[in-house]
């Protein structure tokens, strides 16, 4: 059984490694996991520029266990990338705003038979997210060997 993840996984953290494990336990014992990393376009038309560039984070990707396959989405249309992979489940994150039923309104409107569905679990801590990541190094104070602040 194959399953699809798709996220930005801008600057990698623990809750980015547990959603995609989670996500592969969807399909069950011999599961594929297919990850799409969202294009530095898209993203910067829903939320922010990343920080990270689309190939470095298709790269760091490529190296987490749980990943058997990644790619680079498509700019435009999202179910393009969906009916290349051909997934039998799409796995959608406890934080990603999607609405799964909407989702899978859409992929049965098309004709691709895959189900949705959304990942329940969620790694909380103090940075748990990429925005609260970038916070904390926009407030951290970085020195050199001499102490002196750059």
């Amino acid at each position: 059984m194959k399953v699809m993840a798709t996220g930005t996984f801008d600057i990698l953290h623990p809750g980015h490694v547990l959603f995609l494990k989670k996500a592969k336990e969807l399909g069950g014992e011999d599961a594929v996991l297919a990850v799409v990393i969202a294009r530095d376009s898209t993203v910067e038309k829903r939320k922010r520029t990343p920080i990270i560039p689309q190939e470095q984070r298709l790269e760091m990707i490529k190296s987490l266990k749980p990943v058997d396959e990644a790619y680079l989405g498509h700019a435009g249309d999202m179910f393009k990338i969906v009916e290349e992979i051909k997934p039998d489940i799409i796995a959608i994150g406890s934080d990603q705003d999607h609405n799964v039923d909407k989702l899978q309104e859409s992929l049965d409107k098309r004709g691709i038979n895959a189900k949705a569905m959304r990942v329940e679990d969620y790694m909380f801590g103090e940075l748990d997210s990429t925005c609260k990541i970038i916070k904390r190094i926009k407030h951290t104070d970085f020195k050199d060997k001499t102490g002196e602040l750059y």
